[in-house]
């Protein structure tokens, strides 16, 4: 605790003292440029992993980075994600999963998480993502597999995130854009979702309106019906 106590000293007299008029600026309000939805993993900083300051994203964290989809009970990850959309008018919504997650992991050998009744069923929102990774990598074990079930479930949150008529009438009407992502703590790397090829993509080889994810005017499946 000392530690953390001493970084808000440090940020009080350091840090918001270089940027007090960025501080200031912010107190009548927000408009952020993007929603990003990413898990709660502590090994994750979305402003330092995208270099933004305050106030440019509207952050969205769970173990996870589960996207409930529009008919589950009421949930503050569809709040903010209505609120992002139809109140602050974001235009971009970015959904990060990352390597070694332990969400994931929980996934994968659910006897870890069977003295955490919360969290076993809070991966509920994840079990599809472990049948689509064995579906197209029948003999994958170990690090493989885990990647494998990381990038499907990035693609599986994204289809259930576009059953909120806030992000589908957005992004059909051209003010929303969809952004599929997964990134490797142990070497920096982040890659997006193609479309096209249907595989994740370093983002620094492609370019960013191909990594679109589309959305599709009749049911939300576009992600789960291409792989």
């Amino acid at each position: 605790m000392t530690r953390i106590i001493q970084g808000v000293f440090d940020f009080q007299q350091r840090v918001f003292a270089s940027k007090r008029g960025l501080y200031e600026s912010l107190r009548d309000g927000q408009q952020p440029l993007a929603l990003f939805i990413t898990c709660a993993d502590s090994r994750i900083d979305p402003n330092l992993l995208t270099q933004t300051e305050p106030g440019e994203l509207f952050v969205l964290r769970n173990a996870g980075n589960f996207v409930p989809p529009a008919e589950a009970p009421v949930n503050g990850e569809g709040a903010t994600i209505e609120y992002a959309v139809r109140q602050l008018h974001v235009r971009d919504i970015i959904l990060c999963g990352h390597s070694r997650c332990g969400a994931m992991q929980g996934l994968a050998s659910p006897d870890a998480v069977a003295e955490l009744p919360h969290v076993r069923g809070w991966l509920n929102l994840g079990r599809e993502s472990v049948d689509r990774a064995r579906q197209l990598a029948p003999y994958a074990e170990g690090a493989e597999l885990l990647q494998r079930i990381v990038e499907q479930n990035v693609l599986v949150q994204m289809q259930n995130l576009q059953t909120y008529s806030a992000v589908r009438d957005s992004a059909l009407a051209g003010r929303l854009r969809l952004h599929a992502w997964v990134y490797e703590i142990e070497n920096g790397l982040v890659t997006g979702y193609d479309p096209e090829s249907k595989r994740f993509v370093p983002l620094v080889q492609s370019p960013r309106e191909k990594l679109l994810v589309p959305v599709p005017h009749g049911s939300p499946c576009v992600v789960s019906c291409e792989m």
